[in-house]
């Protein structure tokens, strides 16, 4: 079945979130709480395609955004992609979309960026939600090396597949977010390959990767007393087969989150909302239903 099946009944819009247009899939009711899914490192909002329409039935305003820098949101070419770049752009969409509060849903690079925000503005956010988060760095010996190994890892086959985006390179970097190669429809290959041959894409998401991924970025991991000063709600939601952070070092920081839960599902690697949709869904909006 297409994913874009599960998008029907969905939009997609644009909205200046300070100056930056930037591309959503929303749905649901205009006074519903607002919720805002953020997808990882390259991704687009098609990474949360299967999510959308349950959350919006569900009597919430989401939605599912392209970072600044991607997908078809604009990419500028002199900005610094470092993680205050990218919370500057979500509490701009925030503001653009009339969103005092908001139930931060992130994958990935999105969850690193909804913590930030957690942290910075706590008043705008009514609970966290990290799905396989990226920025997490405990203070252990072997989570610092793991950290570093991570980005390395990460910088490598993203930039094999954006240097030269053919849609093998693309579909093997999707496979590595997943825990089957038969969790890749040609249909998501052919969207990110559409959208890593962007003309935008082509000039500055090499920039963007590198400085994210970059040394002088790691100024800006959540370290354990980022961590332990949290006073959202917060979840955080893992996988058996994560190919970056291992449950075991989610489980020990949501340990040090005042109040915060995990969850495990199996059978799923990077994407546990596009593998599993079923099980995430249930897991997230049970959460935030009760914050």
């Amino acid at each position: 079945m297409s994913f874009w099946i599960d998008a029907l009944g969905t939009s997609v819009t644009y909205h200046d979130a300070g100056g930056i247009r930037t591309r959503a899939i929303e749905a649901g009711p205009a006074d519903g709480e607002v919720v805002v899914m953020m997808h990882g490192l390259s991704g687009h909002a098609e990474g949360f395609v299967r999510n959308v329409r349950a959350f919006g039935e569900a009597g919430y305003r989401v939605y599912a955004i392209d970072a600044i820098g991607h997908g078809f949101s604009d990419k500028p070419a002199d900005a610094t992609y470092h993680s205050p770049l990218f919370e500057r752009h979500l509490l701009d969409f925030l503001d653009a979309v009339g969103a005092e509060r908001a139930h931060l849903i992130g994958q990935s690079l999105g969850a690193w960026t909804g913590w930030r925000v957690a942290l910075s503005h706590p008043e705008r956010v009514r609970s966290l939600i990290s799905a396989t988060g990226a920025g997490i760095l405990l203070s252990d010996a072997a989570s610092q090396a793991e950290s570093q190994a991570i980005h390395r890892k990460v910088a490598a086959v993203t930039n094999k597949a954006l240097e030269a985006p053919t849609r093998e390179r693309v579909r093997a970097r999707l496979e590595f977010l997943m825990a089957t190669p038969e969790s890749v429809p040609d249909e998501l290959v052919d969207t990110r390959w559409t959208i890593f041959n962007l003309p935008d894409s082509r000039r500055s998401m090499a920039k963007m990767t590198s400085e994210q991924t970059g040394e002088e970025n790691r100024a800006n991991l959540l370290r354990e007393e980022d961590l332990a000063r949290t006073r959202v709600p917060t979840l955080l939601v893992w996988t058996d087969l994560n190919p970056t952070v291992p449950a075991a070092t989610a489980e020990k920081a949501a340990k040090l989150v005042p109040g915060a839960r995990f969850e495990l599902i199996e059978q799923a690697g990077h994407w546990p909302q596009f593998e599993q949709p079923e099980a995430f869904n249930r897991i997230a909006l049970d959460f935030i239903g009760s914050n």
